[in-house]
This record gives C-alpha cells, sequence and structure tokens, in this order.
C-alpha cells in the first residue's frame, strides 16, 4: 500500500484546535469546579486525629533515619500504657452514610456533571464535525490490535494501525493533558480527568475512617512492634572513606 500524505492545512484545522479545545474545556471545568463547590469544613477533632495517625505512620516508616533516643521518644509518646495518645484517647464510632447527608449527594452530583456533560456534549461535537479525518501517526509500528483505539470512525481495514483519527486524538488529550493542567494549574486540580476518575472509583474523599477507635489501636499494635533499626549507623565512616 502507498504511503499517505496529509494536507497540511490539517495541522491547523484538525490536530491543534483539538488539542486547543481539549485544553482549555479542562481549564474551564476546573474554574466551574472552585465556583460551583463549597468549602468543606472539618472539625477540630477529626482533624487532630487524622494527622496524629499520620505522624504515627511516618514514625514507623522513617524512624530508622532517626537516633534511637527520638525513635524511642516519638514511641513512647503514642503507645505508652498510660499516658500514650492512643490509649488515653478515646472515640464513639461515628459510622456516616454518605447517602443520607445531602450536602455529600450534592457534591457529588456536582462532579458527575461538572466530568461527564462536558466529554460527552465536546466528544459528541468532535464526532460530528471532525468525524472521518486522520490527522497524525505514530512514529512507530503497531500492530492491528490497537486500530479500534486509535481510528475510531474511520474503517479502513488495509490502513496502517499507526495513523490516528480525530475521535482517537480527542481521547488521547483528554487523559493526556495531565501534566499541562498540573504545570497551569497546580496538582490539585479538577481538570485532570485521570485523577477525577481515579477518586470516583475509590472514594479517595473518604479518607478517615469510620471507627477512629479501631484505628488507633491498630496504629497501637504496628508502631509497639516497630523496632528501631538505624540505617544512617556509620554513616560518618563512609564519608570519610
Amino acid at each position: 500500500m502507498a504511503e499517505l500524505l496529509l494536507d497540511s492545512k490539517i495541522r491547523f484545522w484538525v490536530f491543534l484546535p483539538l488539542m486547543a479545545i481539549t485544553f482549555l474545556v479542562g481549564i474551564i471545568k476546573h474554574y466551574l469546579f472552585i465556583f460551583m463547590s463549597n468549602d468543606k469544613t472539618v472539625e477540630k477533632q477529626q482533624l487532630t486525629d487524622s494527622q496524629a495517625l499520620l505522624r504515627s505512620r511516618l514514625v514507623r516508616e522513617n524512624g530508622k533515619y532517626l537516633p534511637k533516643e527520638s525513635f524511642l521518644m516519638r514511641k513512647n509518646y503514642f503507645t505508652n500504657e498510660d499516658t500514650g495518645f492512643f490509649v488515653k484517647q478515646k472515640r464513639q464510632p461515628t459510622v456516616k452514610n454518605p447517602m443520607s447527608d445531602p450536602k455529600a449527594m450534592t457534591e457529588m452530583l456536582k462532579g458527575n456533571f461538572l466530568n461527564m456533560i462536558p466529554m460527552v456534549v465536546i466528544g459528541g461535537w468532535i464526532n460530528w464535525a471532525y468525524a472521518g479525518f486522520l490527522c497524525t501517526k505514530v512514529p512507530f509500528p503497531l500492530t492491528f490490535r490497537f486500530k479500534p483505539m486509535l481510528q475510531k470512525d474511520v474503517n479502513l481495514v488495509s490502513l496502517d494501525a499507526s495513523w490516528v483519527s480525530s475521535a482517537s486524538w480527542y481521547i488521547i488529550n483528554l487523559f493526556g493533558l495531565r501534566s499541562m493542567y498540573n504545570l497551569v494549574l497546580g496538582e490539585n486540580n479538577a481538570a485532570d480527568q485521570t485523577k477525577a476518575m481515579q477518586d470516583q472509583m475509590s472514594g479517595a474523599a473518604l479518607s478517615m475512617p469510620d471507627d477512629i477507635s479501631k484505628a488507633f489501636k491498630a496504629e497501637n499494635e504496628s508502631l509497639t512492634i516497630t523496632e528501631h533499626k538505624w540505617i544512617l549507623k556509620g554513616i560518618d565512616q563512609v564519608f570519610l572513606k
């Protein structure tokens, strides 16, 4: 089969516009999310408990970089049988059902609306306006298994699998502009479609356990059995060599 040559106008009327549209829609979605979202209120006690669990985990994981006296001092603060933080702090279990919280349900609906509606509307418009275009080619050969992913709306059996259609180029930009969003908007932005999907699947917003007493007990046991192994022992001799 003869090598295809794309018209140079496709670069300016298909390739770059699709990238710019996807990027600008992500920027608009980020600021709409900021405008529509409410400030999350965190109770002081809940914040104190979460920070205590975080500090204890950091002591367990990074205690090897501390001198033994410093490690034992921190360990005693959390696990002492009489005055330890995890021992003397008693909390009542608070099991919350997100489905019964109107604010949580409203925030969930807002997030789904801002994530799905722009993607469906812009994707449908792109399929209508740019259907059937080949806009670029990957610089390495691919097997024919990649044709359904890279050549959406272009049904040519003999076409090389390395060519990318306009609809597939939109999907690639939708999930591939993460670094650009992080550079322009910062790491915690609402335009990152990959992060939004991960949050929806994993429930990242619900990071605090329902029964904090059980979390304290588990962390207390984990920290109690942790032994100190100073990894920096003799490091001065290593540098002197």
